[in-house]
C-alpha cells in the first residue's frame, strides 16, 4: 500500500515518537559542573587585565581627588571641551571639585564625553553592567566617543549572578526594562575582517573605581 504522507507529515511524526521516548540524560552534572578555574585574584586585579585586554582603560582612584586629577589629565590629553553628566548623584560628585559638565542635553549632538554610573563591574569578563534606570538613560553611554564610568569597590563583582543579585537587592521586584553588559569599546570586525573600534558607539572606554566615594 502506498503511504501518502508528505515529508512534513513524516518529520512532524518522528518528532512526535522522539519525544515520547524516554532517554537518559547523558550530562546529568552539567548544572553543577564548575565553568571557569577558581579565581585566586583579587577582584580589582582581574578586573582590571580583562577590561584591558579588550581595549578598556582601568584608573583605580583611592578619593574624589584622586579621580578629579586623572580627570583633568584626560581632558587635556583629549582636549575634551563638551563633558555630560545627567545623574544627580554624580553632579553633586563633580560639582563639590568644580569640575565643568553639561546637566542637560543642550547641544548633545556635539558630546565628546558621557559620565555615568553602572550597576555593577564584572571582574570576569571585564564587563560593565548597566541599566536604563538613571537619570543618564541610555544615550550617555552610547552616543558620546568616550563613556566614563564611575563605580564603587562594593559594585565589583566576580561573575554575572553576582551582578544581577546586586540588581536583585537593590530593585527588588522592580528590575529596570533595560538591562546590558559593555565589554570594552564599541567594535566591529564585518568590513574586510578588520577590527574598528567606535564603530557603533564609544570608541574609548574608562572605568573609574573610586574607594571612597565622596
Amino acid at each position: 500500500m502506498k503511504d501518502n504522507t508528505t515529508a512534513k507529515e513524516q518529520i512532524l511524526k518522528k518528532i512526535r515518537k522522539a519525544l515520547l521516548e524516554k532517554r537518559e540524560n547523558p550530562y546529568p552534572n552539567l548544572e553543577e559542573s564548575v565553568l571557569y578555574k577558581k579565581n585566586t585574584d583579587e577582584l580589582e586585579v582581574l578586573f582590571a587585565e580583562q577590561l584591558t585586554a579588550i581595549s578598556g582603560n582601568f584608573i583605580f582612584c583611592e578619593d574624589g581627588i584622586d579621580f578629579f586629577e586623572n580627570m583633568l589629565q584626560l581632558a587635556d590629553k583629549f582636549k575634551w571641551r563638551k563633558i555630560y553628566c545627567w545623574e544627580p548623584e554624580l553632579q553633586q560628585f563633580l560639582s563639590k571639585y568644580e569640575f565643568p559638565f553639561y546637566q542637560t542635553d543642550k547641544d548633545f549632538e556635539q558630546a565628546e564625553v558621557g559620565i555615568t554610573l553602572c550597576e555593577a563591574l564584572i571582574a570576569r569578563n571585564g564587563s560593565v553592567m548597566v541599566s536604563n534606570s538613571g537619570a543618564a538613560g541610555r544615550r550617555l553611554s552610547i552616543f558620546p566617543h568616550h563613556h566614563i564610568v564611575i563605580a564603587k569597590t562594593s559594585q565589583l563583582v566576580l561573575d554575572l549572578k553576582d551582578g544581577f543579585q546586586l540588581l536583585k537587592n537593590k530593585y527588588g521586584s522592580q528590575i529596570p526594562s533595560m538591562i546590558s553588559n559593555i565589554t570594552g569599546p564599541s567594535r566591529t570586525a564585518d568590513i574586510e575582517k578588520t577590527l574598528v573600534l567606535g564603530a557603533h558607539g564609544p570608541k574609548e572606554l574608562f572605568v573609574f573605581l573610586i574607594d571612597d566615594f565622596n
